[in-house]
């Protein structure tokens, strides 16, 4: 018994210095360098400190290449063009530190990554990342000013101008296809949720500020498994769920959010898969390691998606009613991605005739998604103000 609390212990010791970590980032990503050619090409991180990094994706199935550097974060995005097998790059902060994403020109293999200590001059840390074309062009095909062997490639400072960063929005409607959902005086909840999810894609897209993503854009049933994997898939930064409520009582009405209740968060496990960056962080045979980053993932998500819902509230306030105990938390299968934030709205009672008159309404409706694209944009400006204190 001794043996197993001491073990015990340990473990809970080490999920206390994790998220410790977690919560204490010191290493900032001062600036992203490349250099090389079609054949190889270096990436070097500058950074004040250390910081240990993983692949998250290889970017073998999609070319695009994704590395977690866990306890460090950027003061705001950080994005550019692209050279040699690098067609274009962005860092942001994920849910463990920063995050760089590649979109790859070519299909590649990463030949070597390795850290640099500050030395002969360089005051910085520097993360360096190989990479070397899987099929490489011959030679003679780059140009002379180019060659260079893999042992000395020299670091070239990108002066191309910055590409646009775009948050990932998927936009979810609810119910659908053989699932009406719930019934109202002129219709089912199917059908306002899409009306809502189409007009607040517009708005979001008008502003060209995301890329908006939908879980379905007809009359189609999606399964709740279905919806959050899209999310998944789509490397969302936020998931938003449409519904319209009911009740016994017809004179009920007013909107709520919900969020994720912590002891859900179990749930979660059936959308992990080996590939998550949390669960190769644990392939040498520590699975502790493993379960410990995807608690704080977890957390980390379920604080955000918290963050998120109070300002969505203070938004739509102005275009509807609220109910009193407006922010909830529940077991929601929609809301389970565990490094995704998520929240479902419900937008008013359908059962209620000045709800479902809102909901109804084109002006209105779109009045109510325009309180929620501004939620959204003042969650990642709020985002990127914590990023650069």
């Amino acid at each position: 018994m001794r043996v197993l609390a001491a073990a015990a212990a340990g473990v809970c010791c080490l999920a206390v210095v994790a998220a410790a970590q977690a919560a204490n980032v010191t290493a900032g990503i001062l600036k992203v360098r490349l250099g090389g050619d079609q054949v190889e090409t270096r990436i070097v991180i500058d950074m004040n400190r250390s910081a240990t990094g993983k692949i998250a994706s290889d970017g073998a199935q999609d070319r695009r290449l994704v590395l977690n550097l866990n306890g460090a974060s950027v003061e705001g995005p950080l994005q550019g063009a692209g050279l040699g097998l690098v067609k274009n790059w962005v860092v942001d902060q994920g849910a463990a530190g920063a995050r760089l994403r590649i979109d790859l020109a070519a299909d590649v293999v990463i030949k070597r990554r390795f850290l640099l200590p500050p030395a002969d001059g360089i005051g910085n840390y520097r993360y360096v990342i190989d990479l070397a074309a899987k099929a490489p062009p011959t030679r003679t095909m780059v140009a002379a000013g180019a060659r260079m062997t893999s042992a000395a490639l020299p670091v070239i400072p990108v002066t191309a101008p910055p590409l646009s960063l775009k948050k990932v929005i998927v936009i979810d409607a609810g119910h659908g296809g053989k699932d009406p959902g719930a019934k109202g005086a002129t219709g089912a909840e199917k059908d306002v949720t899409l009306a809502a999810a189409r007009a607040l894609k517009t708005r979001l897209e008008k502003s060209g500020r995301y890329k908006v993503v939908m879980t379905r854009d007809s009359d189609v049933y999606v399964a709740h498994d279905i919806r959050v994997k899209i999310a998944r898939r789509a490397d969302a930064d936020l998931f938003i769920s449409l519904h319209a409520d009911s009740g016994t009582d017809s004179s009920l009405r007013g909107a709520s959010v919900y969020t994720l209740a912590d002891r859900a968060s179990g749930r979660s496990a059936k959308f992990v898969n080996k590939d998550d960056w949390f669960m190769r962080a644990g392939s040498h045979g520590d699975n502790g390691v493993s379960t410990i980053l995807l608690d704080l993932t977890q957390r980390m998500t379920r604080n955000r998606s918290a963050t998120f819902a109070e300002v969505l509230l203070s938004r739509i306030d102005d275009h509807q009613q609220l109910l009193r105990r407006s922010h909830r938390e529940a077991g929601l299968a929609v809301l389970l991605a565990p490094d995704v934030p998520a929240v479902l709205l419900e937008m008013g009672f359908i059962t209620n005739p000045a709800d479902e008159a809102t909901l109804r309404d084109a002006g209105s409706r779109g009045r109510l998604m325009g309180g929620v694209a501004d939620a959204i944009d003042d969650y990642f400006g709020q985002q990127t103000r914590l990023a650069s204190r």
